[in-house]
């Protein structure tokens, strides 16, 4: 198959009378689904990428695009968003189609071997091979249940921080045990552009599952009286003329005190939900597709799993670990691409067939 060397567009297709047929669909455009466009490309495979969020990029962009990530290889330091855009400028050359704001409904296996695949929208495709990077699946954030706050969501209360401009010179109250709060309250109570007026943090007990340098530096600033923690849960509101002016929150020591507040930010982790994926007939444990590790092939061939969403003998959930799965997924599709096509591992330093594929001029050597 022949390589669009425009850069791909970003949209969303819409749906037809006959479906799209392509050799390869990707479920998934968060990091790792973004490298198996590449990965898919230098082996001359042009893929359709489809996911439910209107943006790629997946959890990174979505719940913390400007935290910093230290462990990809040969980047130092980069954020949830730098990191997508980098992928997708690498990806230019492979000219992937994007179908955005759309999730799968329908995986069906055809009589030849083909899998029919259709988005809640309508858009249907006929594809050789099926790589699932759906990351920990259609990720919802855990809420907080209390009655009557769920009218507030995206107004005052949170479950991700957008654009941390927003809560700039506000009394925050911020919620949660783990790295997301730890690393929000230590943001919001530093000097700088987006310091809070206040912060205060609450968590149920005198424990967190953070970095314990970062714990340090919290306890540290509570200590100078930058901000404020309290052993606590969040039991009940306090609301004016249809605007929340407070929490209700009740201590360790059974008092309940109302601590005032503009916005609230609750970082209880993901709940994982699989969604239409547990209807493909595809092996789950624990809301995880088991794969292979030559190939990471699912127990349907011709679907492949890689990231967050599958799971194997000494499965570690890194950007990093899902990058590799990509590589020998892509290979291991190839027999069903290309059945009768020899393939052989080429090096992007030296391979004038993947310079050109790349579109960079061949490197002369002295």
């Amino acid at each position: 198959m022949g390589l669009n060397p425009n850069p791909h567009v970003i949209g969303n297709a819409t749906a037809s009378e006959s479906p799209v047929e392509t050799d390869a669909v990707i479920v998934g455009a968060g990091p790792v689904g973004l490298f198996q466009v590449f990965e898919l490309g230098l082996l001359e495979v042009r893929a359709h990428v489809i996911d439910a969020l209107a943006y790629p990029g997946g959890q990174p962009v979505e719940l913390y695009p400007d935290k910093p990530i230290y462990d990809i290889p040969a980047i130092p330091v980069c954020t949830g968003q730098g990191l997508t855009d980098a992928l997708m400028k690498q990806i230019q050359p492979f000219g992937a189609t994007f179908h955005l704001g759309q999730e799968v409904t329908t995986v069906q296996k055809q009589g030849d071997g083909r899998f029919f695949v259709q988005t809640a929208k309508g858009t249907r495709f006929l594809s050789k091979t099926i790589f699932i990077a759906a990351g920990v699946g259609a990720f919802q954030p855990r809420t907080l249940k209390v009655e009557g706050l769920e009218k507030f969501e995206d107004s005052q209360l949170f479950y991700r921080v957008k654009d941390p401009a927003d809560f700039a010179r506000k009394n925050l109250i911020i919620v949660g045990g783990g790295d997301s709060a730890i690393d929000w309250a230590l943001n919001f109570a530093a000097d700088g552009p987006n310091k809070a007026e206040s912060v205060i943090l609450i968590h149920r007990r005198d424990g967190f599952k953070a970095a314990p340098a970062n714990v340090a530096r919290m306890r540290a600033l509570c200590d100078a009286h930058e901000m404020q923690f309290i052993v606590g849960q969040i039991t009940g509101i306090e609301e004016r003329d249809g605007r929340l002016m407070g929490a209700k929150v009740t201590g360790s020591d059974g008092v309940t005190r109302v601590v005032p507040m503009d916005a609230l930010l609750v970082f209880f982790g993901l709940s994982p939900k699989l969604g239409p994926i547990a209807e493909w007939s595809l092996e789950i444990e624990r809301k995880q597709l088991v794969v292979d590790t030559e190939k990471f092939s699912t127990n349907v061939p011709g679907i492949f799993a890689v990231g967050d969403i599958n799971t194997y003998p000494g499965k570690k959930k890194l950007i990093l670990s899902g990058f590799h799965e990509c590589a020998l997924a892509a290979f291991g599709a190839m027999p069903i691409i290309y059945p009768e096509k020899k393939v052989f591992l080429q090096y992007t330093t030296t391979s004038p067939k993947l310079h050109k594929v790349l579109g960079v001029e061949s490197p002369v050597f002295d």
